[in-house]
Formats: C-alpha cells, structure tokens, sequence
C-alpha cells in the first residue's frame, strides 16, 4: 500500500508540475510576443500569418519611439507656484538637457507610480493600525465608509477630484496623478486586516515600557504587518502604472505626459504601428517586472497569510 500511495504521490507531483508549467506559459506568452513584435519589421508585424520568430531583426520601432517628440530630462519647479502667477504657469527654476520624450515619459510614470506606492503604504499603514487597535467614536462609521467607498468607480469622483486639484493648482501636473491614489481605501482596509492580527499584549507591554505612538508603530507595528505592506506596494505600483484614465484626464502637456500617454498620443499622430506600440509596452513592462521581483517574497506571504482574513 505505502508503495501505491508514494507512485500516485509522484503522478499527482508531475501532474501539477505539467500544469503549472503550462499555466506559466500561458501566463508569459504575452510578454514574449510583445517583446517580439517590438523587434518585428512593420511587414512581419501586418503579416495575416502570425510570425513567431522574426525572420529579420530590427531596431526601426525603438528608433521611432526615442527619436519622435523631445522633452527636458528634468524639471524643477516651485510648488503649487501657478497658483501666483499672471499666466498659470509653475516657475521653473532649473530644467534638464533635451532629451527623446519616451526617457522623460519613463521617468514621469517610474516617479509617479513610486510615489504614490510610497505614500499609499505609509497612509495606509498608519490608518489600517489606529482602526485596528485603536478605540475612538466614530471608528465604525469611519471603516464602513472606506469599505463603501472601496465599491466607487473612478468615475463618478471625478468631477470633484478635478474640481480639487484645479484649486490646488495641479491639473497639468504629476502630482494631480499621485495624490488621488493616496488615500486608496482598499490600502486602508488591507493593512487593518493585517494589523487585526498584532497581540495587544505586546502593544501594552511597548506602552508599559515608555514608548510612543511612533516608536511603538516603527519597532513593533511595521515588521508584523511588513508582508501586507509588500503586497499593497505591488498593488498599488502596479495601479498607478496603469492608470491610464486618469492620467489622460489630468495631464496634457508633452513634458507631463506618462509612458502609456505619451505613446498614445504618437499612435494618433502616425496611424496605429504594431511595432511602435509593441515597443513602448516592452518599455513598459520591465519597470513592473523589476518591483515584483523586488517585492515578490513579501508578495507571496501576505497572500499566504490571508491578508483580507475577517
């Protein structure tokens, strides 16, 4: 019997193997024929066959992607300026060498989406724990709002969020794109859910022992909920790249344009080009591949701890 159970032990292994294999495949298949099509000829990527392999290599669609548009590598400007000057224009105090505008794209979304997981993990880590293991009137009221606003599409805030960034004086810039995602209320409730899990014993004990509200939640907060918070940062990077809707609605200069904008913007102009397209995406994807490898074993563990356990 114990030599049954071991043989179909190791079928059942293989079995999973195989699937997981093709799973894997099936999963990457569109980043390779991204990444192929980006080295495609134009009449390789029209042909009604599709080419698996290109029979010629070229180098035509990233020369069109860098060398079309031009922006400056950098700005630096004073902050929330244009809301004292006669013509609404930030002041600019020092700007970069000119540069193709797919790098000044690139580095646009990679500061944008950075930002934003930077600040939506800070927020959101410090709202999930005081709703967690903190208790103060309204506490109900205040998750179950987050929790409704979790169903809100973007949509329908939009008008206001526009409305807040034009006083702010914003619209037009990087940061109209980054502060909405801030306040992402599937963040909050995320971190509550782990923070829900920190004995209060050794909060009181911390408290006990003469620490503060900051040192308690940097020495003893922070590492016990740090795989929650991996997740969120690939969430959250991963849906601020993303966030085509609002960044066509908030941007509109080239300069301020994103990676996935400003290509958009280079199909209106030329007609649809696979090639072009399928080069800027390959640009794309290796900033998102690169942060989840990076964050991939704290990725792995808020899943596997059940991060949204009730």
């Amino acid at each position: 019997m114990n030599k049954i159970s071991s043989t179909r032990s190791k079928v059942y292994q293989a079995a999973c193997l195989i699937v997981i294999i093709l799973l894997a495949l099936l999963f990457l298949f569109p980043l390779y024929w991204i990444v192929i099509g980006a080295f495609k000829t134009k009449q390789d990527n029209y042909s009604l066959n599709p080419i698996w392999w290109p029979k010629e290599w070229t180098l035509e669609n990233w020369e069109k992607l860098f060398s079309r548009r031009s922006a400056p590598l950098f700005d630096i400007i004073i902050p929330f300026s244009r809301l004292f000057t006669k013509n609404g224009k930030d002041i600019v105090l020092l700007s970069g060498p000119v540069v193709p505008g797919a790098i000044r794209w690139l580095i646009n979304t990679v500061f944008m989406a950075v930002a934003a997981m930077v600040l939506t993990c800070i927020t959101a880590a410090l709202a999930g724990y005081a709703l967690a293991k903190k208790r103060f009137v309204g506490r109900g009221i205040v998750f179950s709002l987050i929790v409704c606003a979790m169903a809100l599409p973007k949509q329908v805030i939009l008008i206001p969020l526009l409305k807040e960034m034009n006083v702010l004086g914003l619209i037009d810039n990087i940061w109209a794109v980054i502060f909405p995602t801030v306040g992402w209320p599937f963040g909050v409730f995320l971190m509550k859910q782990f923070s829900e899990n920190i004995p209060g014993e050794i909060l009181e004990s911390a408290h006990i022992d003469g620490a503060g509200e900051l040192k308690t939640f940097n020495t003893i907060v922070f590492p016990m909920v740090k795989p929650g918070v991996g997740a969120l940062a690939i969430f959250t990077f991963i849906n601020s790249w993303n966030d085509y809707f609002m960044q066509l609605v908030m941007l509109s200069s080239n300069f301020n344009y994103t990676l996935p904008l400003g290509i958009a913007t280079m199909q209106g102009e030329n007609s649809i080009d696979t090639g072009l397209l399928m080069a800027g995406a390959a640009l794309a994807a290796f900033p998102i591949i690169i942060v989840f490898l990076i964050f991939q074993k704290y990725f792995t563990k808020g899943i596997t701890m059940g991060a949204v356990k009730g």
